[in-house]
This record gives structure tokens, C-alpha cells and sequence, in this order.
């Protein structure tokens, strides 16, 4: 079959081969290598348009280029007759162009050069002709004079100014204006015609005027002619204007004809006059106006229609509309067309010997008529060719010889004009050239068409045949489409199709391969689109765009705001790798985002709208966990690995932190679902690795902050292909449960690691060390496999490997493992045992021989037992104990013996399957220990200078008591340790009384045990002597109260007072607590509501309880708590003061049972009670409360009352006192007045100030009327200040007797008049003794 080839280039050259009916045809590639070297006929590339207007100020350039090989020459006609360029100096040729320019630059004559000119480019292989190019001159002819007779016109009729303006070349535009340039307005009234008259439908009195002036604008030369000014002037002469229904003024009467050229513009007018202003329409009789073609202008009154056609002939009815009536008028047109092209001839390329057709084929109205040429010359005055034959508008080629090229003109016309062009045939013989860049890569999208292109050229055409990775086999069949061009097709591409490919083109003369590469990408498609969101205004926005996309591809995202580019240097806009996010947004930002991403290949977009609402009140916040993720899809499937994709969940504030991959093997654990991976929660993909001969389904869980969403929906199932093992069995291991046996276990593989149906294992096992064939055994769904009659304990070489129905898995690796055990039939020899100290002995033995172990040695067991104690020949034996020597020991020591016993010891050795024979029993005795601690130390029969101490041996002799060790030493009031007493004691003493002691002193007392190997560990015990109460003011109680020191109004006189012992019991742990040593005291505290004194509070400890005896005594601004505890050590002493509603003071107490609490206030009343706690601060245990009184202790400085300087100083003062009264008592009898209140007043030394009652010093001076409390006094907690107990004020020494001193020595209403009344408080109104006035200084 005959075939027409036609090329096309872009970007590289392509063939394209298209069906004809009867011929070959080759049109020769543009590429410039090919064209290269090549033989052509000229062509003509560009010349000027057929009509060339030219300005007559300018030189005239008329075009002529053309191409071929070798290179045209030209020359030129004018007006049918051959023009010499060389001949005319004004006329000159440009360089390889055959373009003219024509120099009028010196003044000649533009008509001289106008005319018809055509051009002719001729080669050795042929002659092309141009276009006939009629050049002329441009023209802009004046105004011819006329003078305008004014136009006077009557309202309401209609008028008409013609413009009538001078013919041009090209025509001219028509506009009118005024003498100022503006134009004059038009409107559906008034307007300006096709032909530059204007026409008035009606006239208005705003009509006159006398400037009405038609301009013409002519566009070459670029010049304005004006016509004279014409004048209206309007007449009103007949009243009121009758209206009057619309007739036409242009085109005249009902009907009118218009023809058009295919192609041009068509353009139809209506005017119409009449009273109102008519309006106009139109309509196509029989049909519509042409949709997107026709247009109104002028106000409707232009109908125009572009780019006619045939269809658009026919009758167009335009109509005028007033209130008055209508007028119609049709418009028939008719449609002819100047000669167009419908098939223009092509070049040819053929072979020697070949076949070829030219076409000249067009259409027109009337039909254009074709006439032929050849090189320029009509073809039937050319000479004869056998080889061509015309048939109208086609020449038929056949067998053309080689060197028949030419050009051939085809020329058609009619009377409207004529088409002209030029066709080469070419003979060529050329071998195969490929025309697609070699190594071109190809990329397509999943599912698209892919083209593979293989553009060829040579002569004859070249047959093209392609392949794939170097198969043998011609790619040609679904889903392959091989175009004629040479272009491979493949209709819907796929990953499989990717590859290197390869065309051949080949002809007669040879052949040539080109290689291009196939990529099928994966789509980009988007997973998750952004949401719709409502917003409050200043919020935050934020839109979600998650993509996949070929890993390879480059992806751009972008994102647009309602079709536009997001707002510019706005930093509120923020794209991150898939989201958008807006903050602080407001109403301008509403509107709809789009994002597309966007790759080398292909693009997807998803769209939301933004909405801003106002602010209000922010609800709290939900966190929730997340929904399961969607749309699970599996892509990129492979035998052993497959991409899954999945859309992620709403994520119910709370970010995703990582999506947790299930799969399930519905094979073989249907329903069981095992996790598979983990990724990032910014993750949507994962590569799973996958396992033969499984039915896979997976799904995908999310989590955040909260917890795991619920699982997704199951994916599709993929199904794996089945194959031989890749793994043998785990933990192969060989052991016996009978000395005669070996079994030999594994680990089986699970059904994910099968691979396959009919999974067994291949059991193999052989002696070590002997050259024995390997023994083999084939089993199914079991673990082990016991292998009979074996030799006890020998070794063997062991392997499992699994085979399924698709092969075997690789070479297992051989483990080692022994027959079973047998118990060992020998006991260890030569058993020496030697005490090394009182608690360790050292025992050695001989081995046992190898042979009679029967199985791997694991040690050696020694059983060794307290048969009795050396001091108690009817102490029962103890429990048997064992210690274990692994390995082939032959010596060790035993520790933890008791001192001074006799044991026995026994040995045997042990293997894996248990104990051989006991030895020979052997016996052996500990020596003696240092003793333990005495049981007890406690004292009694307490008096002020002696004590007993009584004390208990120990528990554990450890050997025979030679003895005690007894040590004491005093303590100072600063915890430090005075000189140590020792004395020994003998072993069967317990009791000891010691005297001489000191008084108010506190001891320490230690003793300790002793044997011939020592003294054994020392117990301490204190005693405090305190000061005896007996001689002083017995005190008060009451029922739930302590003491209470009762007012008096003389202190007792200072004395020295009896001491007595108190003891605290002081445990050794307990040495580092500082107490102070206690001053004198009269420690009292109440137990349960029961005043008790010198002594603590009588507890019974029960078993159940662990706080037992509970000690107390107080100090100065303190009190010492000692208990008995056994129990957890969180214990904390609680505080407060009796009956207040206060919170207890707490304080712990770090692992001593003794505490001393600080800072309590003289004369108040405590609860106080020891808890224990557990970590979470409940209280566990309690005492009893416990109620302490801290008393107002008299001062034990040192008593300066017998101090010579003090009773010096107190004479003096004395004197000077009664100095003082005998001045005043003279000035008194003299009459003067002494106003020391007044200067008191005045003064207020603040250096006078009252003495504090409860120590003697000196406070703050305070007006006697004034009744606040003063600096460094202290107040009673009934709120009122007291008055001095002592009453060592000075009294007056006035005639009345009720006159007296004020405590600052000032008088009191001496000389006022007026009597004070001495009776306030417990005051006394005696004057005091001089032994408690100076006592009040102290």
C-alpha cells in the first residue's frame, strides 16, 4: 500500500507517516544536519503581500527569500516583462536575498516603481516563483473647496450631514469633531454611518450649531483632512412636534441585497427616524445569529459578523421600534469566497524508480480554476516527461528517473482573486537516518498514554521496527500500537512497562538503531484535602494538603487564594511541607485556598473555603484520641514487598505522634492481628518487607497524647506466592532425659516463616569424633525427636533444616549436644576438715574420678550440721545445711559456724541428672568466741549519791564467761565525757551498787562480756541526778492539767536545794542527739488525765503495738522524749498547746528513739504523742498523748547577793535614796512645790522605765493613765497588765500618808488635792522591806 509521509519539527526533528490512497511522498526534515549536504529544489520562504501599499516618503523594500541546495539566484518581472535590477542604480539586490530596495531618497518619482512585480529563485534542481506583488502608492488627496450652505432644519424632523470625503489609498477614517478636537456626541439619536454621514433621527433645539466638521484620518501617511464647518440651525416654527411612527433613511424602503466575501466582515446598518427615537433589533429569518461571531455596534444600529461562512448567507430583518408603531427591513445577503485552499500542494522526496502524486486542491464561488507550471513555465509548454501525466488539479509521478527534480506552480482562481504555491519533487537516494536523540528518556504517569518517538529519514522511507530490553520479538500488539511515523504507543502504561527500548530504521541502502529509556511514575494524588474551615477573627487557621507522589518526581506545592496568588510579604501566610497556616486572620482573608502540587509530569488540586466569624468565649479545649486512619491502599506490589497508603484521621487536637502497622495472616492465624512497624506520625506510606505463602491483610492505628485510635478498616488481601524456607529452626539443642537416649528439640518456624505447604524438618545427628555417615530422620509438626539406645553421655553432631513442597532451606549450622546422664557412681575421698576461727572451717577433699561422674561434672555439695554446743550437752542438733562448689573443686571454706560446737560433715558430687554417694562422715569441733552483749542493763534503788546497776549474761555465750567489764564517766552540760571509771567484774556477778556518785550530774554507764577470747560488744545506759523538789511549794493539780506555779507576792528566798536522780534511758544509737544537760526543774507531766511527777508514764506495751515505754522530762524552754519502737522508721514526735485548736507541730525524727523538742514557752501546758507513718503520710501508729508542763524556773545565775562589789554598790544607792527623801521631805515642810510630773511630762526620760516582774530588768517607761503594753514587759493572756508582785515601790513620806512615790521615784498627787486610790490589782499598800527592795534589783 502507497503511503504520504509528512515531517514536523519541535524540538528535535519527528516523522510523522500519514495514509494516502496511491502514492509515496517524502517532504524533507528542516533539521540542519540533515539538510546538510542534501540536494534540494529552492523554496520560497518569504515574500511581500500580493497588494503592497507603500509610503511614498520611504524607500521601497519588496521581499523575495528562498532556500534549497545548492543556494538559489534570483530575478525578477515587472509587468510581465524580465526587470534588469543591474541596469537601474536607484534599484539594488540584497545579498544571498532576492529582495529589492528601491531608493527614492533623492526626490524620484514613486509612479515610476509602481506596478506588478513577481520573483523567481532557480537552482540546478529546479525554479520557484512568487506570489504576483502589485506595489502602489499610498494617497491622502485634499478636500475639494465647497461652501456649506447653513442647513436649517424643524424640530422633530430628521437630518442628515454627509461628509463626502476624498478617495484614498488605502480609504480613510471618518470621525467628526469640533474646531477643538472633541468629538461630537453620539447616541441611539444622533450617530456616524459606515460611510462617515451623520445622521439625525430627530432634531432638538441643543442641535443648533455651526461647528459641525467631518474629519478624515489617512493611515499610511498618517495625515487629517478636515471638511468646512457646516451650521444647523433649528426652527420651532409650528407649536407642539406631532410624534410620528419609524421609517428607514438608510438602506431606503422594506429591502435591500449585501454580498460578502468567506472569511471577511460583515457588516449591515439600519437608521431610522421618527418621533419618539426608534430602537433597533435584528433577527435572521429561518435561523439564529452566529453564537460567538456577531456583535451590535452604533448603538444596534450595526450588525456585525465575523470570520463569514456559507451558513452565514440569508435574510436579516431589521426592526424600528417606537411608541408610534415599527418599521421592518430585510437585508439579503449573499456569501462568495475568493479561492482558499483545501489541499495545497506538498513537496516530495522519492526513490529512484518510485511513484508520487501532487494535489492542487481549493475551494472558492464561483470554483477557482487550476492551471499547472513547472520551473516557472506553463506545464504544456514545458518539455514532454514520460514520467508525469496531469489530470486537473493532480499530476501523477511515476517510475521517475534520477535527475527529474523540479518545481511545480499550482495556481487556482475566480474572479475574486487567485492562489498561487510552489511544490518540489526531489530524487533522492538515501540510507536511514534516526532523527530522536539517542538515549532520550521518556516519563509517564501510571496509566497514561505513553509515545515513544523514532523520527527517520531517508529515501527510499525507512521501515521501522522496535524493541524491548533486547528481546527478539517486535513489539507490535496489545497493548502496543506502532504508528506509521514510527512512533511506538502504548495505550495505559504501567510500572511493568518500564525498560530500554530500541528502534531500527531500515531501507535498502541500510539501517540505523536509536535507544530511548520508559519511566511509568506513580500519580501524584492527594491523600488528605484541606477542610472546610470557620474561624474566629484573630484565630488561627490552618489547612492540611498531604500528597503522595512518585519518590523520584520533584514536588512543588503551591497554594492560592480564590484563584490568586496568596497576598504578598504578609508573614501571617506560613507554607510548611503540607499545610498552610493564616494567623491572626480577618475578614479579608476569607475566601477559597487551593493547593496543588505540582511535579515534572503531572499536577492534583484540592480547594477549601475559609471563613471568618467574630470572636467568642474559647471553649476548652477536648482532647481526644484520634480517628482511625482511611482509604488503606496498596501500590508498588511486589513478590516480597508492597506500599501501603493511608489518609490519616482527625487528630482531635492533639498531634499524632506515630501510626502503629498491623497486619494479619488469615493463612494461618486468622483473626490474630501481630504488630508489623511503627513510623512517624508526619508519615502517610510505608514499604512493607513481606514473606512468602501469606494472606496479608493489614490496617493502621494512630496515636497521640491520649491513646491509640481504633483500628482502621482492613486493606485489601494481598496474597504472597509460595517458596523454599529461608530460615531452619531456632535453639537446636541435644540432650538425654535417659542415660540411653538423646533428644534432640528445636524451636519450630511459625506459619510466617513456612513459606509454604508441607513444612517438615530434616533431623540429622552422628557421634563426635567417630567417622559415622550422618543418621537422618524426616518429621512433621513436632519439636523434637528422641533418638534410643544411645551410649551415656557421649557427644553428638546435630542439625534441623526445614523443607517445604518449594525446597529446602539453607545448610543449617551444626550444634553440639550429649546422651543422657546417669548419676555418679563414686564418693569424694580423703575428707580433712579444720577449723580456721570460731565461725569458719576449711574442708578439702579428693576428686572423684571422670569415669564415674556419668555426665558433666557439676560441682561438689557439702552437707554440714551443729550437732551440739560444747557449754549445753543438751542442746539439740541443728537443721542440715548444704553449701555448693561448682566446678572441679577439691577444697573450700564453710562460713557462719557457731563458736564453741561440735559439727558434722559430709560430701558428695553432683552432675545434671543428680548426687552421687555421701562420703565418710567427719567430725569437728569450733573453738571459742568473743561473747555477745549483755541481755540488759537497768538500774535501781536511786538515791542522791548511789544507784544499783543490774544487768543480764549474754545470750550467746560463745565460750565461757570469764567475766563483766563495767566503765562509767560523768557528762557535762555540753555533752562532754569527764574521766572514766573501770571496773571487772567476775562472771557470776549481775548486780552491782555503787555510791559516792554526784549530785544533779548526769553518768554514763557501759558494760560488756568477756571470755578467753575477749570482750564482747558494749551496751550503754545514762542517768541524770536532777534536783530535789522536796522543799519546794508543793503544787497544785487538776484533772487533766499539769502544774502551775501560783501567784505569791514574795519570792522564796534563794537557797540551795536537795537533788534527787532521775534517770533517761539512752539507747547507743542514740549517742549523737545533743541534749542539754537538765538545770533544776520540777519536771511534772500528765499521763490519761493522772497528775504524775519525777517518774514516766506507766504503759503497758502490748505485743500487738510496737511503741512500748514512753519517757519524758523537761529543760529550760524544752522537753526530752524517749520511747520504745519496733517498726518502720518514719516517726515523727507531734506538738501543741493543751486545749488550743491548733494544728500539731510535726517533727521527724531520723532513726533515734529519743528526741529533744525546742523552743517551748515556760509556764504552758503541751500534748505531745510519737507516730509512726507510712510514704504516704498515714499515720500507722500512735502513743498515747502525753501532757508536759514547762515551769517558770527560778534564774541560776550566780547568787551576787553575797557578792562584796554588789552589796557596795547597794549601800550606796541606798544612801543616796535617803539623801533624796530627807531634801524632799525638807522642801515639803518649806511649802515649795516640786513638779516632777510636769517635768516628767516634758522630759520622758526614756531612761526611767518600770522593772519587769517576772525577771527584775528594767522596761519601758509608759504613763500611768496610758495602759498599753511596753517595750520589753510582758503581758498576761487575759489581756491586762499587772502590777509589780513584789510592791517594791517607794511610798511617800507626806504628813497624810496617802501621798506616795510612783515606781519611777516621781510623786503622785502630792500636791493636787486629789486622792489616788491605792487599792488596784493584788498591789500591796505597805511599804516594802528593805531586803525585797534590794531583792527586786536582782
Amino acid at each position: 500500500m502507497d503511503r504520504k509521509r509528512k515531517w514536523s519539527v519541535g524540538g528535535g526533528a519527528v516523522l510523522w507517516l500519514l495514509s494516502a490512497h496511491v502514492s509515496v511522498a517524502l517532504e524533507v526534515p528542516l533539521d540542519p544536519k540533515v539538510l546538510e549536504g542534501l540536494p534540494q529544489p529552492p523554496t520560497i520562504t518569504y515574500e511581500s503581500p500580493k497588494n503592497y501599499i507603500i509610503d511614498p516618503r520611504e524607500n521601497i523594500n519588496i521581499n523575495c527569500e528562498a532556500k534549497g541546495q545548492p543556494h538559489p539566484s534570483f530575478s525578477w518581472t515587472r509587468n510581465g516583462t524580465h526587470f534588469d535590477v543591474d541596469k537601474d542604480p536607484k534599484v539594488t539586490m540584497k545579498p544571498n536575498s532576492g529582495s529589492l530596495v528601491i531608493d527614492i531618497s533623492n526626490g524620484e518619482k514613486v509612479e515610476a516603481y509602481e506596478g506588478i512585480y513577481q520573483c523567481t529563485a532557480h537552482n540546478d534542481h529546479g525554479v520557484a516563483v512568487s506570489n504576483n506583488i502589485v506595489v502602489r502608492q499610498s494617497r491622502s488627496p485634499l478636500w475639494s473647496k465647497e461652501r456649506n450652505e447653513p442647513r436649517l432644519v424643524q424640530r422633530g424632523d430628521s437630518l442628515i450631514l454627509h461628509c463626502r470625503p476624498p478617495a484614498g489609498l488605502p480609504p480613510p477614517v471618518i470621525f467628526w469633531m469640533d474646531p477643538f478636537f472633541q468629538r461630537l456626541p453620539q447616541n441611539s439619536r444622533v450617530s456616524q454611518v459606515l460611510n462617515g454621514d451623520l445622521y439625525f433621527s430627530n432634531v432638538l433645539m441643543e442641535d443648533a450649531r455651526s461647528d459641525y466638521i467631518c474629519y478624515a484620518r489617512f493611515p499610511y501617511t498618517q495625515t487629517i483632512q478636515q471638511k468646512q464647518p457646516i451650521t444647523v440651525r433649528v426652527i420651532d416654527n409650528a407649536g407642539a412636534v406631532g410624534e410620528r411612527k419609524p421609517t428607514f433613511m438608510l438602506p431606503t424602503g422594506t429591502s435591500s441585497t449585501s454580498m460578502v466575501l468567506r472569511g471577511e466582515r460583515l457588516q449591515l446598518e439600519c437608521i431610522a427616524d421618527g418621533l419618539p427615537t426608534p430602537e433597533i433589533s435584528w433577527s435572521k429569518d429561518n435561523g439564529v445569529l452566529p453564537e460567538g461571531r456577531f456583535s451590535f455596534q452604533n448603538f444596534k444600529k450595526t450588525l456585525q459578523i465575523t470570520e463569514v461562512t456559507e451558513t452565514d448567507a440569508g435574510n436579516y430583518r431589521c426592526t424600528a421600534k417606537n411608541s408610534q408603531g415599527d418599521a421592518h427591513h430585510v437585508i439579503t445577503v449573499e456569501v462568495k469566497a475568493a479561492p482558499y485552499w483545501t489541499g495545497a500542494p506538498r513537496n516530495l522526496i522519492l526513490a529512484p524508480k518510485e511513484s508520487g502524486i501532487l494535489t492542487c486542491l481549493a475551494g472558492g464561488n464561483p470554483k477557482p480554476k487550476v492551471a499547472w507550471s513547472v520551473n516557472g513555465m506553463p506545464i504544456q509548454n514545458a518539455p514532454n516527461d514520460t514520467s508525469r501525466e496531469v489530470r486537473g488539479d493532480t499530476i501523477f509521478l511515476s517510475d521517475v528517473p534520477t535527475g527529474s527534480s523540479a518545481v511545480y506552480q499550482c495556481n487556482a482562481s475566480n474572479e475574486f482573486g487567485y492562489l498561487m504555491a510552489n511544490a518540489f519533487v526531489n530524487v533522492l537516494a538515501e540510507p536511514p537516518r534516526v532523527l530522536t536523540p539517542p538515549n532520550n528518556v521518556y516519563q509517564v504517569i501510571t496509566n497514561n498514554l505513553a509515545l515513544l518517538h523514532c523520527a527517520s529519514f531517508g529515501s527510499p522511507i525507512p521501515t521501522i521496527t522496535w524493541f524491548k530490553d533486547g528481546q527478539t520479538s517486535i513489539l507490535n500488539g496489545d497493548p502496543y500500537v506502532l504508528h506509521t511515523n514510527g512512533t511506538l504507543e502504548i495505550h495505559v502504561a504501567q510500572p511493568l512497562h518500564s525498560g530500554k527500548y530500541t528502534c531500527i530504521a531500515t531501507n535498502y541502502l541500510g539501517s540505523k538503531e536509536n535507544h530511548v529509556y520508559l519511566e511509568v511514575k506513580e500519580p501524584t494524588r492527594i491523600l488528605k484535602q484541606p477542610e472546610y474551615k470557620v474561624v474566629q477573627r484573630d484565630r488561627k487557621a490552618v489547612f492540611e494538603c498531604k500528597v503522595k507522589h512518585d519518590p523520584t518526581l520533584i514536588p512543588t506545592m503551591v497554594w492560592l487564594k480564590d484563584g490568586g496568588d496568596l497576598p504578598d510579604n504578609d508573614s501571617r501566610f506560613v507554607i510548611g511541607a503540607d499545610t498552610l497556616t493564616i494567623s491572626d486572620v480577618t475578614e479579608a482573608d476569607e475566601g477559597t485556598y487551593t493547593c496543588i502540587m505540582n511535579t515534572t509530569l503531572d499536577q492534583d488540586s484540592a480547594s477549601a473555603t475559609l471563613t471568618v466569624v467574630e470572636a467568642t468565649p474559647t471553649p476548652a479545649i477536648v482532647y481526644e484520641r484520634p480517628d482511625p486512619p482511611t482509604d488503606l491502599e496498596l501500590t508498588d506490589q511486589m513478590e516480597r514487598s508492597v506500599q501501603l497508603t493511608w489518609i490519616p484521621g482527625d487528630e482531635h487536637n492533639s498531634p499524632i505522634e506515630k501510626f502503629l502497622l498491623q497486619y494479619e495472616d488469615s493463612l494461618h492465624e486468622r483473626g490474630v492481628w501481630v504488630n508489623m512497624t511503627e513510623v512517624p506520625g508526619t508519615k502517610t506510606t510505608a514499604r512493607l518487607d513481606l514473606s512468602p505463602y501469606v494472606y496479608y491483610s493489614f490496617r493502621v492505628l494512630a496515636l497521640n497524647d491520649v491513646g491509640y485510635s481504633e483500628p482502621s478498616v482492613p486493606s485489601e488481601q494481598y496474597r504472597t506466592s509460595p517458596a523454599k524456607p529461608d530460615d531452619n529452626p531456632s535453639d537446636v539443642e541435644g540432650f538425654g532425659t535417659d542415660p540411653k537416649n538423646l533428644v534432640i528439640s528445636w524451636k519450630p518456624l511459625t506459619g510466617l516463616q513456612s513459606n509454604g505447604p508441607y513444612l517438615q524438618y530434616v533431623v540429622s545427628w552422628r557421634q563426635k569424633d567417630l567417622d559415622q555417615e550422618w543418621a537422618t530422620v524426616t518429621v512433621e509438626n513436632v519439636s523434637q525427636y528422641v533418638v534410643p539406645e544411645t551410649p551415656t553421655f557421649v557427644p553428638f553432631e546435630i542439625k534441623v533444616q526445614a523443607i517445604n513442597r518449594y525446597g529446602s532451606a539453607p545448610e543449617p549450622q551444626v550444634v553440639e549436644g550429649y546422651s543422657g546422664e546417669d548419676l555418679p557412681s563414686a564418693a569424694p575421698a580423703s575428707v580433712k576438715v579444720e577449723a580456721g576461727n570460731d565461725t569458719i572451717a576449711e574442708v578439702s577433699w579428693e576428686p572423684v574420678p571422670m569415669a564415674t561422674v556419668h555426665g558433666k561434672l557439676q560441682g561438689y555439695k557439702v552437707y554440714y550440721w551443729r550437732e551440739k554446743s560444747l557449754l549445753q550437752e543438751d542442746s539439740e542438733p541443728e537443721e542440715v545445711q548444704v553449701m555448693v562448689f561448682s566446678g572441679n573443686k577439691t577444697e573450700g571454706k564453710v562460713p557462719g559456724l557457731h563458736p564453741y560446737s561440735l559439727y558434722n560433715i559430709q560430701i558428695r558430687v553432683f552432675n545434671g541428672k543428680g548426687e552421687g554417694p555421701q562420703s565418710v562422715t567427719q567430725t569437728f569441733e569450733t573453738p571459742e568466741g568473743v561473747p555477745g552483749p549483755p541481755a540488759f542493763l537497768h538500774f535501781t534503788d536511786l538515791s542522791l549519791d548511789s544507784l544499783t546497776l543490774v544487768w543480764g549474761p549474754p545470750k550467746q555465750d560463745n565460750g565461757r564467761l570469764t567475766g563483766f567489764t563495767l566503765k562509767y564517766q560523768p557528762v557535762n552540760n555540753t555533752s562532754e565525757l569527764g574521766p572514766m571509771e573501770e571496773m571487772t567484774l567476775p562472771a557470776n556477778e549481775t548486780k552491782l551498787t555503787l555510791s559516792s556518785l554526784k549530785q544533779s550530774t548526769r553518768y554514763k554507764f557501759y558494760i560488756s562480756a568477756n571470755t578467753i577470747k575477749g570482750a564482747g560488744p558494749t551496751i550503754t545506759e545514762e542517768v541524770v541526778t536532777i534536783i530535789d523538789t522536796a522543799f519546794l511549794r508543793p503544787p497544785t493539780s487538776g484533772v487533766g492539767k499539769g502544774l502551775t506555779e501560783p501567784p505569791h507576792t514574795t519570792p522564796p528566798p534563794a537557797r540551795l536545794l536537795h537533788p534527787s536522780l532521775q534517770f533517761i534511758r539512752v539507747l547507743t544509737s542514740d549517742l549523737t542527739t545533743a541534749l542539754t544537760p537538765p538545770l533544776p526543774k520540777t519536771p511534772t507531766h500528765t499521763c490519761r488525765g493522772t497528775l504524775w511527777s519525777n517518774t514516766a508514764c506507766p504503759t503497758a506495751r502490748p505485743t500487738s503495738r510496737p511503741f512500748g515505754r514512753v519517757n519524758s522530762s523537761v529543760e529550760q524552754n524544752g522537753a526530752v522524749i524517749s520511747w520504745e519502737y519496733s517498726g518502720p522508721d518514719n516517726i515523727y514526735v507531734e506538738y501543741n498547746v493543751e486545749n488550743s485548736k491548733d494544728a500539731w507541730t510535726k517533727e521527724f525524727v531520723n532513726g533515734t528513739q529519743t528526741y529533744l523538742i525546742k523552743g517551748l514557752k515556760a509556764g504552758t501546758s503541751y500534748r505531745v504523742r510519737v507516730v509512726a507513718k507510712d510514704h504516704s503520710d498515714q499515720t500507722l501508729h500512735s502513743t498515747d498523748e502525753l501532757v508536759i508542763t514547762v515551769p517558770a524556773m527560778p534564774s541560776q545565775q550566780v547568787d551576787i547577793a553575797t557578792q562584796g562589789w554588789f552589796i557596795g554598790l547597794m549601800c550606796a544607792v541606798a544612801l543616796l535614796i535617803l539623801v533624796l527623801l530627807i531634801v524632799c521631805f525638807i522642801k515639803r515642810n518649806k511649802g515649795g512645790k516640786y513638779p516632777v510630773k510636769e517635768k516628767e511630762d516634758q522630759h520622758q526620760d526614756p531612761e526611767i522605765q518600770p522593772m519587769k516582774e517576772d525577771d527584775g530588768t528594767f522596761g519601758e517607761y509608759s504613763d500611768t493613765e496610758d495602759h498599753k503594753p511596753l517595750k520589753g514587759s510582758r503581758t498576761p493572756s487575759n489581756g491586762t497588765v499587772k502590777k509589780d508582785d513584789s510592791g517594791d515601790s517607794l511610798v511617800d513620806y507626806g504628813e497624810g500618808g496617802d501621798g506616795q512615790f510612783n515606781e519611777d521615784g516621781s510623786f503622785i498627787s502630792q500636791y493636787s488635792g486629789k486622792e489616788k486610790d491605792t487599792a488596784e490589782g493584788n498591789e500591796s499598800s505597805k511599804a516594802p522591806s528593805p531586803f525585797n527592795a534590794m531583792n527586786s534589783f536582782v
